[in-house]
C-alpha cells in the first residue's frame, strides 16, 4: 500500500459523442473518485458537465464517490442515459413481432 505522503498516477476521462478526454495526473495517496475527478480540471472541457451529480466509476465498474484510489486507477464519469434501456428492448421485440406477423 502507498505511503500517504506519496503520490500516485490515476487518469480521469469522460466523453460524448463529439469528444474524449483523457488526463492524468498525479494526485496525493488517499485521494477519492471525486476528488480526483475535480482536481483534473475535466469539467472545464465539458459545457454542463457537474461532476458531483455524475456517477463514477474505475475500469468500467461503478464506484462510490468516496472510493479512495489505487496507483493506475482510470476514474470514468458516466453521462446519464437518454432512454430507458428496458423500454428500449421492449420497443424492437415489439418491432420484431409485427415485422414476423406482418411479412
Amino acid at each position: 500500500m502507498a505511503e500517504p505522503d506519496t503520490d500516485i498516477g490515476v487518469e480521469v476521462a469522460y466523453a460524448t459523442p463529439q469528444k474524449q478526454l483523457l488526463i492524468a495526473l498525479q494526485v496525493p495517496a488517499g485521494t477519492t473518485a471525486l476528488a480526483a475527478a475535480e482536481q483534473s480540471g475535466i469539467a472545464d472541457e465539458f459545457d454542463g458537465l457537474d461532476i458531483r451529480a455524475a456517477k463514477l466509476g474505475i475500469f468500467g465498474k461503478v464506484v462510490k464517490p468516496d472510493q479512495v484510489l489505487q496507483a493506475g486507477d482510470r476514474v470514468e464519469i458516466y453521462r446519464p442515459l437518454l432512454v430507458d434501456p428496458k423500454q428500449v428492448r421492449k420497443e424492437r421485440a415489439a418491432r420484431i413481432r409485427k415485422q414476423r406477423g406482418g411479412a
